[in-house]
């Protein structure tokens, strides 16, 4: 069994494409998405409508969340409630309505799937280093759990100690937990601007990540017009221990 592991679309239509087209060569049998397929860019109703149509499982992100209800933006900066009411006014009230109804955590075949952290879910905190990890590992009952919110693909170990680091094909070994970011597929975060996803072979233990170019998304929005989103995701870059963190094992 081959499961195919997306997260973070965030309304990048082209991104999703070119993930999907990608995986139809990885003899993939499954598909599973761990949120925020609304938010930031231009195109949350097709995408809703591909996650749907195709039976995805899908997990409720914190960009989902917000952009499903109808509540005041009093608590957002004005850039940002912009773009949240009109991701809103792009959506019927069916897509919010799924949108809302989405869980935070999921268990598939023998491994778990969550959108930020199994360590109170619903409080959208993000994983990037090892004592976030070990909170998280604390909730994790199977060997595997695949989460995304961060942008950033990353991999945490717990045997006896947690560890983390950058990965690019992993091997799952019994005695261990392994808590794993596949990264981005509509905005990655990491200085590599490829859209980002991962395959979980469980026949052969092994989780490969995989980075698919696709066409940029005009700033200016949807036929040039001046759609406010800010595209760009928050300021600072990636985090700084990216620079020096290593492959794990």
């Amino acid at each position: 069994m081959r499961y195919v592991i997306i997260a973070d679309i965030h309304a990048n239509l082209p991104a999703l494409q070119a993930v999907l087209e990608d995986t139809k060569a990885q003899r993939c049998t499954h598909i599973a998405c761990l949120g925020d397929v609304v938010g930031y860019y231009f195109h949350p109703k097709e995408c809703v409508d591909i996650i749907r149509k195709m039976g995805i499982p899908c997990l409720k992100g914190n960009h989902d969340e917000y952009c499903s209800s109808n509540g005041p933006l009093d608590g957002f900066a004005t850039r940002a409630a912009g773009y949240v009411q009109w991701t809103r006014d792009q959506l019927t009230e069916e897509d919010k309505a799924w949108l809302r109804g989405l869980p935070y955590f999921m268990t598939l075949t023998g491994f778990t799937i969550v959108h930020a952290t199994l360590n109170r879910p619903e409080r959208w905190c993000y994983v990037f280093d090892k004592l976030a990890a070990a909170e998280h590992f604390e909730h994790q009952t199977t060997p595997v759990c695949f989460f995304g919110h961060t942008h950033v693909p990353m991999a945490f170990v717990r045997d006896s100690m947690v560890r983390g680091g950058t990965y690019s094909n992993l091997r799952v070994k019994a005695g261990r937990k392994y808590l794993v970011n596949v990264g981005s597929v509509g905005q990655p975060r990491d200085n590599n601007p490829k859209a980002s996803y991962a395959v979980y072979d469980l026949g052969a233990a092994t989780i490969e990540l995989r980075r698919v170019d696709y066409p940029k998304p005009d700033p200016g929005g949807p036929g040039g017009t001046n759609v406010p989103v800010p595209v760009q995701g928050p300021p600072g870059g990636p985090p700084p221990f990216l620079s020096r963190a290593k492959d794990i094992e």
